[in-house]
């Protein structure tokens, strides 16, 4: 299952995106806001996409959008088993994950336009996680920071 959610910095590029999922006959969840209300607070909406993805981290995937995507990144990463990633282009997104095996993907309303962040969803959705063993190793030694 692919959450999503923003905050109003990144409600309009969410909207554009659940069309885009939807289109593309992704499974989703939309975890808003479901109306866009001025002046709410990121870590509101990144919390429950973070929770879900926490409590299924090896099916389960989330999309996060604020203005800048460095505050829904920070809160998602507060998370076991989150790996979130803050992403501005295709080669960004496909090495996430394939070298960070990222589970969240966050994104900056205020630099991508709807085009390249449909484009940066699709490469993200469609990289698998490496097998390389350095990036295995590499994502261990991060699991074990959080025990």
């Amino acid at each position: 299952m692919i959450y999503i959610a923003s905050d109003h910095g990144g409600f309009k590029l969410k909207s554009q995106l659940t069309k885009f999922l939807a289109k593309n006959k992704h499974g989703f969840k939309d975890l808003g806001p479901k109306k866009f209300k001025d002046g709410d607070d990121y870590p509101d909406y990144a919390v429950p996409v973070a929770k879900k993805v926490s409590s299924k981290p090896n099916s389960d995937v989330g999309i996060l959008i604020c203005r800048s995507g460095q505050g829904v990144a920070i809160v998602a990463n507060k998370f076991k088993k989150v790996r979130a990633a803050l992403v501005w282009n295709t080669k960004e997104a496909k090495m996430s994950r394939t070298d960070d095996m990222t589970n969240v993907l966050c994104l900056p309303a205020d630099y991508v336009s709807t085009k390249m962040a449909e484009q940066i969803v699709k490469t993200w959705l469609a990289t698998p996680y490496s097998k390389n063993p350095r990036h295995l190793r590499r994502v261990n030694k991060i699991s074990k920071l959080e025990k």
